[in-house]
């Protein structure tokens, strides 16, 4: 098995037939049907990814995320019955990587998967960068704001690797989808502007009046090379 799936849904019947899909290809799946359960397996195992339905019993999937990201920054995707872009939003903000709408193709939900999964495994530029009082290093997975560690998701290290290798080069978002999520046609606009405003809580003085990550209206963002 080549990977490790945390597959966290209370339907029992949902939660086999995906769970039988990614065995096809060749992921392993722990399975639970609540957050609790959920909790108790992630201090047991590492997975490599987590997928959570959103409405669990008791503690839903955003809570579970937020419990999950203080130990884990394991790429993590949504499954939802809500289609609201407030909906979608907040779980983005809890720190979830994506979200796959119900109902969907099990082939989608895979291939998605794989994509994150690919992303994770992929290497990184060794080279280190500085932009002001902002240190990345690719190499250990650190960024660093006036010598204090930023703890950022593997998406948002991703995200802020791919804008710093090319300072001032404006990303489209459709480019962003491509190489940091690896979606081309599966993506939504929401993942990046999401995304880069959670970015900007963490790395900017002032999220409000962003001065490292830019947006170029009507075309994308760009790292500031002149912060």
């Amino acid at each position: 098995m080549e990977a490790t799936i945390l597959l966290v849904d209370d339907d029992r019947r949902l939660r086999r037939s995906i769970a039988l899909a990614l065995g096809q290809e060749g992921l392993r799946t722990l399975e639970a049907e609540d957050a609790d359960e959920a909790l108790r397996i992630l201090e047991k195992d590492k997975p490599d990814l987590a997928i959570l339905d959103v409405m669990l019993p008791r503690r839903d999937g955003f809570e579970l995320c937020r419990e999950i990201r203080k130990s884990s920054d394991m790429p993590v995707i949504f499954l939802s019955a809500k289609t609201d872009t407030v909906d979608v939003v907040v779980g983005l903000e809890s720190g979830g990587d994506d979200y796959v709408t119900k109902p969907f193709e099990t082939r989608e939900l895979i291939a998605r998967v794989r994509a994150l999964l690919r992303r994770v495994q992929s290497e990184a530029p060794l080279r280190r960068m500085r932009f002001g009082e902002l240190e990345i290093k690719p190499e250990s997975g650190l960024v660093l704001k006036e010598g204090e560690r930023v703890p950022l998701t593997k998406t948002e290290f991703k995200l802020l690797c791919l804008l710093a290798s090319r300072p001032d080069v404006i990303f489209t978002r459709e480019v962003l989808l491509e190489q940091v999520w690896g979606y081309d046609y599966l993506g939504d606009s929401r993942l990046v502007d999401t995304h880069v405003r959670r970015l900007r809580s963490k790395i900017e003085s002032d999220a409000a009046h962003p001065t490292l990550v830019q947006t170029v209206r009507g075309l994308g963002y760009k790292l500031s090379s002149e912060p």
